[in-house]
């Protein structure tokens, strides 16, 4: 009797443990890329932004060894004219998301280093407004995207 108790708190455990395991993280990034453009032109950062927490939280900064600079910026068309402005921070709800996308919010990355070449990997840190961090690796691709 007593070996059937262990087996089926074992089960009870491991049950458990696979079900905090399948659980979504606090926040949540994919479909992180970079395009690529020739020389020391700025590279376009671009991802999706799952917030799976309780409460709102920003995206208040990047950084990235393979960047001179990271910076969070959006783009927009106004009466025809298209502008692209540096913004401190990008909210996302609890239990939104948020897309980083070519014509809206962006990173930029200047001063690119030579490991941002098409088909490489590149890490970028973004820095959220509750003072945690999530790394992620970019994509990146040609200046067609591809």
């Amino acid at each position: 009797m007593r070996k059937e108790q262990n087996v089926k708190r074992l089960s009870v455990i491991a049950l458990l443990m696979m079900t905090v395991a399948a659980q979504a993280a606090p926040f949540d990034v994919t479909g992180a890329w970079f395009r690529a453009l020739p020389g020391k032109l700025p590279a376009g950062g671009y991802f999706t932004a799952q917030n799976n927490s309780r409460g709102d939280v920003a995206i208040t900064g990047a950084n990235s060894d393979a960047c001179g600079m990271l910076m969070i910026h959006q783009s927009s068309n106004k009466g025809g004219m298209s502008s692209m402005d540096m913004v401190e921070r990008v909210n996302v709800p609890a239990g939104g998301n948020i897309a980083f996308a070519p014509g809206g919010y962006h990173l930029m990355c200047t001063d690119p280093k030579p490991a941002m070449k098409p088909g490489a990997k590149v890490p970028v840190v973004l820095h959220l407004s509750d003072g945690s961090a999530v790394a992620v690796g970019f994509t990146v691709k040609s200046a067609s995207g591809k």
